[in-house]
């Protein structure tokens, strides 16, 4: 099943391609083609949310949990994949703005509040080049991803809604209500399901090969 699984999630995947161009209709009030951008662009910046919370929950575990190295890889992991999720999202929304609004960046709440999640993760990930000693190196880089519990609703769901935003209202809008295309909601949501297991997926691998690097350090004879 492990050789197959990641074969189907491929399929998946390419299914979804071919649903956002041939089966998904266009947006009304949208320019040209630009509406199918957002089958890709709005899962990338969900799984770039989950795995931040991803990051907060393995932090908790390291530290209430006895401080195992593979949770502290998996924070780590889930960190460098949500900024990587984070790069797409943004780079996918500022080709969307260029043909919507004719520039590639227009300082819209939701540009920024993403701009700022990215910074706050980097610092994550400059925090722990910073601290020399691994133990004091794993715990404040737990503590930093569990303040990031707080810090990422904060600018992924609250920041942008604070004041007048150019996007498009969100799939469940501000009465609660989804207003949406059945056949666009439909691959909407199968795009973010599959983005959201192969983000799991390449997580999986990469706390594998980190674990597989800590043991190769000199010195090191666990198993």
């Amino acid at each position: 099943m492990r050789r197959i699984l990641p074969w189907l999630l491929w399929l998946w995947l390419a299914l979804v391609i071919w649903a956002a161009f041939f089966y998904a209709p266009l947006a009304e009030g949208f320019v040209g083609q630009s509406s199918r951008i957002l089958f890709f662009h709005v899962p990338m910046a969900w799984v770039s949310f989950v795995a931040f919370l991803a990051a907060g929950a393995w932090s908790i575990r390291f530290l209430a949990g006895g401080r195992r190295e593979r949770d502290d890889h998996a924070a780590e992991a889930a960190v460098q994949l949500g900024l990587l999720f984070c790069v797409l999202a943004t780079v996918t929304g500022a080709i969307w703005a260029k043909v919507m609004w004719g520039a590639y960046w227009n300082w819209d709440p939701r540009q920024t509040s993403i701009v700022l999640a990215m910074l706050f993760y980097a610092a994550y990930l400059a925090l722990r080049t910073a601290v020399e000693e691994p133990e004091a190196r794993r715990r404040l880089a737990a503590a930093y991803a569990v303040l990031g519990l707080v810090v990422a609703p904060f600018l992924f769901f609250v920041l942008p809604r604070l004041t007048f935003s150019l996007h498009p209202d969100t799939v469940v809008n501000t009465r609660g209500r989804v207003e949406m295309e059945s056949r666009m909601l439909q691959v909407l949501a199968a795009s973010s399901l599959a983005f959201t297991v192969l983000f799991f997926w390449i997580h999986r691998i990469q706390v594998r090969l980190k674990a597989r690097a800590e043991r190769a350090l000199p010195g090191r004879t666990t198993p």
